[in-house]
């Protein structure tokens, strides 16, 4: 470890001591969701075959659920809130930061909000799944630093939220984790899991934007939702907005029809972007591909407050808060974010 990631872990590990505790009345883990596969015959506790090779005959293979990891302060306040990670991660990116400090989940813990953090069928702690695919040892680490808009590698952007210590940036990255999902369990896994907690609020990043705006069209125990830099987009039939060309694609926003559209006018709806967005046109990955989708999210936000919804656009940079990247929960300045989304949570009744 190095001199100055080791001072900087001393320092908050003095903070947190001067900081004081949070009284824990229940935490652990479970599944949630899933499917079983019961292969038909009579199973033969007498036949081996091998360790990773079976004789599925009269076997059962549970699988695609989702793995919960939950704390429930004392003192709750109204509503829990449920995390949703994006692709290529877990919860741990929820949960944790790459030097130590409190994760974006225990800051709200300390804020007495009950945390129900995932991992989505097929990642992380929830690996079993029915989806096939083969697990590849990609170099893919210098296209992540741009796309999350760290920098332009080697190079980290001026003034950013991201520690420029080498093993800081080895610990982010080694909070990835290999993607063994075919993303259809995922809508159903944040189903049954507000299905089972009841009534609260939904925190996604990231691509769970996407599944994130389904639940909340479909449950009524969604109570509102906020989307941390959400990659996709809901919009009322005839009122899609047209394609958005950049660098890293083509983005559509997704038509679904007006009654599931309403859904989401009759929550408090919150996005966050945070910095290094460019306006116009970019020769860069990682500018271009949030360039598209702050664009479209700023129709999504207005498409519903059209329709009589109540979405806000909380746009950091504009506030002061300066130098986010695509991970605001985990920056250096995370703290400040969770006060910003505690006092959007108690605006709008929630806390």
């Amino acid at each position: 470890m190095s001199k100055s990631l080791f001072s900087l872990l001393s320092a908050l590990a003095l903070a947190a001591c001067s900081d004081g505790g949070v009284s824990i009345a229940e935490q652990g883990g479970f599944a949630v969701g899933g499917t079983t596969i019961q292969r038909g015959g009579q199973y033969d506790n007498s036949k081996f075959v091998g360790w990773a090779q079976q004789e599925e005959t009269g076997q059962s293979y549970r699988a695609d659920h989702a793995f919960v990891h939950y704390q429930i302060p004392v003192k709750t306040n109204k509503y829990p809130l449920v995390f949703v990670h994006g692709y290529g991660g877990s919860g741990v990116c929820w949960e944790m930061t790459p030097d130590g400090r409190d994760g974006f989940s225990t800051l709200m813990l300390r804020k007495k909000y009950p945390t129900y953090v995932m991992d989505l069928p097929g990642r992380g702690r929830a690996g079993r799944t029915t989806a096939q695919s083969t697990v590849k040892p990609v170099a893919d680490e210098m296209f992540w630093f741009d796309i999350w808009r760290i920098g332009r590698y080697p190079n980290y952007n001026d003034g950013v939220q991201f520690s420029k210590d080498k093993e800081y940036l080895s610990q982010f990255f080694r909070e990835l984790t290999p993607d063994l999902s075919d993303h259809k369990q995922d809508v159903a896994a944040i189903n049954a899991l507000a299905d089972k907690i009841g009534g609260a609020v939904l925190a996604t990043h990231s691509a769970g934007g996407y599944p994130g705006w389904v639940v909340a069209m479909q449950n009524p125990n969604i109570k509102a939702v906020a989307a941390f830099e959400p990659g996709g987009f809901v919009f009322p039939s005839g009122e899609v907005p047209n394609p958005m060309p950049s660098l890293t694609g083509t983005l559509n926003g997704i038509e679904v029809t007006a009654a599931d559209f309403k859904r989401l006018t009759e929550i408090p709806i919150v996005l966050y972007f945070g910095d290094y967005i460019p306006e116009q046109p970019s020769p860069y990955l990682g500018d271009e591909n949030w360039r598209v989708r702050l664009a479209m999210a700023r129709k999504f936000v207005e498409t519903i407050n059209k329709h009589g919804g109540k979405a806000e656009l909380v746009e950091p940079p504009k506030r002061g808060v300066k130098g986010n990247t695509h991970f605001l929960m985990q920056d250096l300045n995370n703290d400040v974010i969770a006060k910003l989304f505690d006092e959007w949570l108690k605006a709008n009744k929630l806390k």
